[in-house]
């Protein structure tokens, strides 16, 4: 409790600062980070080394490992902003890219499963999205200092985000398709055979959550990927992908639907690989060896 009141302290000290002087002490600290972390350097060098099969130069590991670090910190100075910003603030930095295919489905009174990752500014993607598209529900970890808890809470329901802890989610989830409103999904973690089905991703077979696609076929709710990028870390563009309409809900109907789910992560962190979230076990369930590798 005490750590957290001192972070409140520099919170608001932070935030009494010109936007460009947080954002530089953020990136003092995401350098800081880089440079005596060695332990996630490794994770990230090794999914790297997994995913492109060593086809990287050596100055390409370092550019992806430096960027892993300022982006994890953009994003948490994002949360910062989002207890404060507003609707204008978001208005003014974020566009999205095909937007009429939300448009259309909100028309249509259908449920919608939002598909993303941690990819970008992921932070303002959500409240974007929440806030200037519709109304999201969506589920998140206990923290592990529980006093944040309601700090991140916060900066997310500011922006109509309707947050549940993962426990119990699913009931959350079911109740909100049911209402034909929206829900928003992370799928680039890493999963196993009791909650997933086996894709191929990065050209290796690997399990990933098949919620989405079961949901989306028992309440006829189309799952719409979006992803946010950036060429300044000022203006963002969310783009939203053509909707995935799952053809059943039998074994071959989820895998192919969780399969094109993977696809079009792939082909996005392909395009720009600097931007996902390579500090992640993601491999650990199936190929456990990579991250004992020295």
């Amino acid at each position: 409790m005490i750590l957290f009141r001192l972070f409140l302290v520099l919170d608001s000290f932070l935030m009494a600062l010109p936007r460009s002087w947080r954002k530089s002490f953020f990136i003092f600290l995401s350098t800081l980070a880089y440079t005596f972390d060695r332990k996630r350097k490794k994770i990230i060098q090794q999914n790297l080394m997994f995913a492109f099969e060593n086809s990287l130069d050596p100055q390409e590991y370092e550019t992806i490992s430096r960027y892993c670090y300022r982006n994890l910190a953009l994003n948490f100075l994002q949360v910062m902003e989002n207890r404060r910003n507003s609707s204008a603030d978001l208005r003014a930095k974020v566009h999205f890219k095909n937007p009429e295919i939300v448009e259309k489905l909100l028309r249509e009174d259908r449920g919608i499963i939002f598909l993303s990752a941690h990819y970008g500014n992921w932070e303002i993607g959500a409240a974007a999205l929440a806030d200037l598209m519709t109304p999201i529900h969506s589920i998140y970890r206990t923290l592990n200092n529980k006093a944040f808890a309601p700090y991140l809470l916060e900066a997310r329901a500011r922006h109509r985000m309707h947050m549940t802890e993962k426990s119990g989610a699913l009931k959350h989830l079911t109740r909100t398709l049911k209402n034909r409103q929206a829900v928003s999904l992370l799928i680039d973690q890493a999963s196993n055979a009791r909650s997933g089905v086996k894709i191929n991703f990065f050209g290796h077979p690997t399990y990933q959550t098949s919620t989405p696609a079961i949901l989306s076929y028992k309440y006829n709710a189309p799952i719409v990927a979006l992803y946010i990028q950036s060429d300044d870390e000022e203006h963002y563009t969310i783009t939203f992908e053509e909707p995935i309409e799952v053809e059943g809900d039998d074994e071959a109907s989820i895998l192919k639907a969780t399969q094109r789910q993977a696809d079009q992560l792939e082909k996005v962190i392909r395009a720009d690989p600097k931007f996902w979230f390579w500090c992640h076990k993601r491999w650990k369930g199936e190929y456990k060896e990579i991250y004992s590798a020295r």
